[in-house]
Order: C-alpha cells, then structure tokens, then sequence
C-alpha cells in the first residue's frame, strides 16, 4: 500500500557525551529522547518497535535499508509502538510491493508517533556506541549550536536503576485460551505477571496448550496465589530488573510452590529472587544472531536477544547452577534450579531467528506442569 509524499526535516541526534549524528526527520515528530542502543536485526524492524522491551530507548538499526516489506498490524507486539525513537542509514520511501503489506513504514511511525531519523551514518553511530557503551540521547531539530540539545541529553535519568516495566503493564487482568485439550495432553492454568510481555511469547505458550491468566506487574503475589494457578511465567520487560521489587516478591512467592519459567528480564527477576545479583551490560544484547551455548551438550542455537543487563554467574547460590553462555561475551544466558521446578533462559526463545529449535523450552516448561501435577 503507497502512502502519502514523506515529510523530511533536517534534524540530529545527540548524545549525552557530546557525540552529534546529522540526518533527517521522518514526518511531522522531530523530538525525542532516550537509551540509544543499536540492534544487529536484518528484519523485523516493526516487531522491534513494537516491543515494550525497548520502552524508553532509541533504536539504531545497523541493516542499511529499512522498511522495504512494509508493515501490517498482525505483527505488531503490544497495542502501542513502545520504542521512544528509530535511527536509520536509509529508510525505505513509499511506495511498497508486498502482498501483506498494509501501511508503509513512514506512514505507520506517523500513525504511531514514533519520532525517527533516517540518512544517519549508523556505521559510525554503531562503532561509537560499541566503544563507549550506551548512551542517553536526544533527537531534535538541527541547532547549529549544540548546546541546548546536549542538555537535553545529560538531563535524561539513567538506564540503571529505572523500573520501566511498571510502566508497559497492563492495568487490568486478562485472560488467553490455550490451545484446546486433546487426549493425553490435558490443560494447564498458568499465571502471567505482565513485564512488558510480547503478544509472539503469550501465543507460543497457548500454543502448547496453557490457558493464562495475565496480571498487572505489581498484582500483590497473595492476590494471584488466592486463585491457585499451576504455574507462574514471569516474562520479558524493559529496564532495570533491580528496582522491580514487587516482581522479586512474585517470584520469591511462587519458587518452590509450582513450576515457574522466565524469559529475559523475568530471568533476571528469578535469578533476584533467588539471591543472585544483576549488573548492566556495557552495550546490552540487541539482535537476531546471537549463539548461546549448552554447557551440558554443547548444543548452540542462534537466538533473538534483547536486554541491556544479565545476572553476574559469580553470585549464584547453592541450589542455582547456570544452563547456557553466550558465546561472543561468555555471559550467562540460562538458569536451572536443581531442588525445584523452576528454569530461565535470558533470550526470546519464540522469536525464531531461522530456526525454531529453542521454542522447545515452551514444551519442556508443559511437560514441567505435567509432571509437578500428575
């Protein structure tokens, strides 16, 4: 579908160390601010966006073209775009042929809100972030002078200590069906807290046959025991997993009653509850091609990764060993708890970067339910 002639503005994004990137604004929004962090992704860019995961940062794209597919809502991951803003090296002009595409990418940021620059040099953004770590930044009109922007920037709160995920929950509880019972393989009820839960997570887990119960993050875990649910799934989400004190008590109530399974910030919250520690990464893990290793086979899988923090292995208790490592920064990617039915991973195994081979992990957590209820 062709969308209407693009709007272009001349316009800058600078960084809170005094970095600047020129380039042009898309549309009518020239403002916006945030975490800027780059993500190696090849495809994908409206699920990108559309992750609370990236709530409160600015998303650099290194692929050189964006938005030649389109978009088309079925694709999006919660209701609202939810990154504060998207950096291109070029972005793909109207018009777009493709069979299911519904709306241009211009035109679908413009409906949206979501402020975006495109013709930056995202290589040496890319490099400069790498070297220097993440910044905090502000997209905003071209200045020749800089100053005013560069305030903009330092005053935006650090990353560190930020409990974003209170801020994507949703604010009632809901409910998804799984996937209907069929002989041997009956249901199970399986509380969600919502961290910023991807729309992709909730339909592999009905996938394999679990009705859900999704809760607003900071639900007092007595209101959600009350109901008795088999099993609790603490999700993805954005920030600090530190501040989540209400999510740590969540799980630090359901560990050791019912099985539980977390992916990304909910593998840190466990890992909290637990007793371990958390520390935030220097350029965090932002992409489709990441190899996580088994350390138990030797198995690797190439998985969809986005977090800007990890747990420090070094801080383990007795009774928590890790399961997988990221082979490019040898960081902790898994978690198994030996005396109870509980596990982690820090990547989004329902993703599917090309292959499928971690969606397992949501039948290994079924057969878990199975065999605690049986």
């Amino acid at each position: 579908m062709a969308g209407e002639a693009v709007k272009l503005t001349k316009a800058a994004l600078t960084l809170d160390d005094g970095a600047r990137f020129e380039g042009q604004a898309v549309g009518p929004l020239t403002e916006a601010a945030g975490e800027v962090i780059f993500i190696t992704a090849m495809s994908g860019y409206q699920e990108v966006v559309t992750d609370p995961s990236y709530h409160g940062q600015i998303v650099v794209f290194t692929t050189a073209h964006i938005g030649n597919y389109g978009t088309n809502a079925a694709v999006d991951q919660a209701q609202e775009v939810q990154a504060a803003g998207a950096i291109f090296h070029e972005l793909w002009l109207p018009p777009v042929d493709h069979w299911l595409s519904e709306r241009d990418l211009p035109a679908y940021m413009a409906a949206h809100g979501l402020v975006s620059l495109t013709g930056v040099d995202t290589r040496a953004l890319t490099i400069h972030l790498r070297e220097k770590g993440s910044r905090n930044g502000y997209i905003g009109p071209w200045e020749a002078d800089p100053g005013p922007a560069l305030a903009k920037a330092r005053a935006i709160p650090s990353m560190s200590g930020l409990d974003l995920a209170s801020s994507v929950s949703c604010q009632s509880v809901y409910f998804r069906q799984g996937a209907p019972s069929r002989e041997g393989r009956p249901n199970f009820q399986v509380a969600v807290i919502d961290l910023g839960v991807k729309k992709s997570i909730l339909d592999q887990l009905c996938a394999h046959n679990l009705d859900l119960t999704i809760w607003p993050g900071q639900t007092p875990a007595e209101r959600i025991l009350a109901e008795k649910p088999q099993g609790l799934f603490i999700p993805n989400g954005p920030g600090d997993p530190a501040p989540c004190d209400y999510a740590i008590k969540t799980a630090q109530a359901f560990l050791g009653r019912v099985p539980v399974f977390g992916i990304c910030l909910g593998h840190q919250i466990m890992a909290l509850a637990s007793g371990a520690r958390t520390y935030k990464l220097p350029f965090g893990h932002h992409g489709l091609n990441h190899p996580v290793v088994d350390s138990l086979t030797g198995r690797v899988w190439i998985t969809s990764q986005n977090h800007g923090f990890a747990v420090d292995p070094q801080s383990l208790p007795p009774g928590l060993k890790p399961s997988l490592w990221n082979i490019n920064d040898q960081t902790l990617e898994g978690l198994e708890w030996t005396d109870i039915p509980a596990f982690s991973v820090q990547f989004h195994p329902e993703a599917s970067p090309g292959p499928h081979d971690s969606l397992g992990l949501f039948e290994r957590f079924y057969q878990m339910l199975r065999a605690h209820h049986a």
